[in-house]
């Protein structure tokens, strides 16, 4: 049995305040976008996770997939599986992609068992696997706040636009991102922001990450400045990086894009 694990961006990122468990509430908007890693599982005498395609670390009893797996196999008595992961999505790249191949196994799984979960209890699956994890198990837009697993409906359709995902040849963590970042409480609601047309988010809606990111690696805010020399209506990184995406009302030749960065064009219905 095959599933197609896609990819996400942030549209906005505020940073609100750091708790007292050392996690940061935040608001940010999940759209999910045409990349995807393809997952299949298939009866086997012992557990195996199997990847190809781009390289990953953590590739084994780690790799969020089987922590998904073992989640479920503990609880529903579940024979092993071997499970193949053809890697597509960029790693450290701000688009979620560990988070998604997690929660579509959750899903794939209670569809090879025949085990009938409900999307509540598949996300509380997820939810134990990462904070934005459990978006996937829906995979429609959502603005999310607390540490990013808490979701309300929002209302953004891109199907009129064009999205050009751009990733260069560098890896942000996410520890090292949160250590520059300006939080930015007080400010107006991104789920008030998010309601405004798109020819006006430039000037609205931000990504605190990028004032720390963009001083470490200067390629990245470069990639932002070319998107929109080239016509984006909006511009920003994703997550904490390093994946830049713009919104265009056409596709365009890209103006000033280095070669060896990794460009992925696209229609914005999610």
């Amino acid at each position: 049995m095959i599933t197609f694990a896609n990819a996400k961006i942030n549209i906005g990122l505020q940073i609100l305040n750091r708790r007292p468990d050392g996690y940061h509430n935040l608001e940010t908007v999940f759209y999910p976008v045409k990349i995807y890693d393809i997952l299949e599982v298939v009866s086997s005498e012992t557990l195996k996770l199997e990847v190809s395609g781009i390289g990953i670390p953590n590739d084994n009893q780690d790799n969020l997939c089987i922590r998904a797996y073992k989640a479920l196999a503990k609880d529903y008595d579940l024979p092993p599986v071997h499970i193949y992961l053809h890697k597509q999505i960029p790693i450290g790249a701000g688009l979620g992609g560990g988070s998604a191949d997690a929660a579509f196994l959750i899903k794939l799984l209670s569809q090879f068992f025949e085990l009938n979960l409900d999307d509540e209890t598949m996300e509380t699956y997820a939810r134990a696997l990462g904070a934005d994890c459990s978006f996937f198990i829906k995979n429609k837009p959502v603005f999310a706040s607390g540490i990013g697993d808490v979701f309300s409906p929002v209302k953004v359709d891109l199907a009129a636009y064009h999205l050009v995902l751009i990733k260069p040849p560098v890896h942000v963590s996410t520890g090292e991102a949160y250590g520059s970042i300006r939080p930015s409480a007080g400010t107006k609601s991104l789920q008030e922001k998010i309601k405004l047309p798109v020819e006006m988010w430039k000037d609205h809606i931000f990504n605190d990450f990028e004032t720390g990111v963009f001083n470490r690696y200067p390629e990245i805010r470069g990639i932002k400045s070319a998107l929109y020399d080239s016509g984006a209506l909006y511009a920003s990184m994703s997550g904490s990086g390093s994946t830049v995406y713009g919104i265009f009302s056409k596709k365009v030749d890209l103006i000033g894009v280095d070669i060896q960065n990794v460009v992925y064009w696209m229609k914005g219905n999610a």
